[in-house]
């Protein structure tokens, strides 16, 4: 089947660039229709212009992910629009501030939470419903190898990847015996604006482009993926399933 994806809506967060903007069109040429979100105007226009290039349709949503009732907006709208949502990939994150824990400011912690954490939770809220109402609903959520190694300087990104998926494996848990199958993908370092960020000095030309990651992706928005509340390492190429602390 040449669209494998064909008349399934996908909702993909942090779509403007970057990973985001590489899975949204990936899943695009694969058939589905992208509910494409992100702050930047100019950023999704420039997706919808490379959808459409590719043959796929998009709709635009500018929001700020911290708006929590512009995701609750976003819920009732794609409810009435279409009665259901078959994907949904929870990719927008910020790194916050890179310094010591005890030089961070509360508001620039609070921040990085709100957009990490908070926001995802509301997504999970507010589309969980609609995801039910898919005979494959998928969910994939972002996160990092911060979360584990618990990485010095940058402690506000870390602790929001580590409770981004505790939040994700418990949903998994409880949707389990459900059509609905949710993980969580861990990119590695790629060559993003993010990583830029925190490696100034990094040779980009020596990471994989957010290209390779997306087609590893797709895969797990398929109505054919059966795992659910696993984890899977770009890196290493492996599908993880998580184990208690020894």
């Amino acid at each position: 089947m040449t669209n494998p994806l064909a008349n399934r809506i996908a909702l993909v967060t942090g779509a403007s660039r970057g990973i985001g903007f590489a899975t949204a069109r990936a899943l695009a040429k694969a058939g589905a229709h992208i509910v494409a979100v992100a702050r930047t105007q100019g950023g999704l226009e420039e997706l919808d212009d490379e959808i459409r290039k590719d043959g796929g349709s998009a709709t635009l949503v500018p929001l700020n992910l911290t708006d929590s009732d512009g995701i609750a907006r976003l819920g009732a709208g794609l409810h009435e629009r279409y009665g259901k949502l078959d994907i949904l990939v929870g990719n927008a994150g910020v790194l916050g501030p890179s310094s010591p824990v005890g030089h961070i400011e509360l508001k620039a912690f609070n921040d990085v939470m709100a957009v990490n954490v908070s926001a995802n939770f509301q997504l999970i809220r507010c589309m969980e419903p609609l995801l039910k109402q898919s005979d494959a609903g998928r969910a994939v959520f972002i996160t990092s190898g911060a979360a584990n190694k618990a990485t010095a300087y940058v402690s506000p990104y870390a602790a929001s990847k580590a409770a981004l998926e505790t939040l994700v494996r418990a949903w998994a848990q409880e949707t389990a015996n459900t059509p609905l199958r949710v993980n969580l993908f861990n990119p590695g370092p790629i060559r993003t604006r993010m990583r830029a960020t925190l490696m100034p000095g990094e040779d980009p030309a020596t990471l994989e482009t957010p290209e390779q990651v997306a087609e590893f992706i797709v895969p797990m928005c398929a109505p054919g993926w059966t795992e659910t509340g696993k984890f899977y390492d770009y890196k290493t190429r492996t599908l993880m399933s998580f184990r208690s602390p020894a």
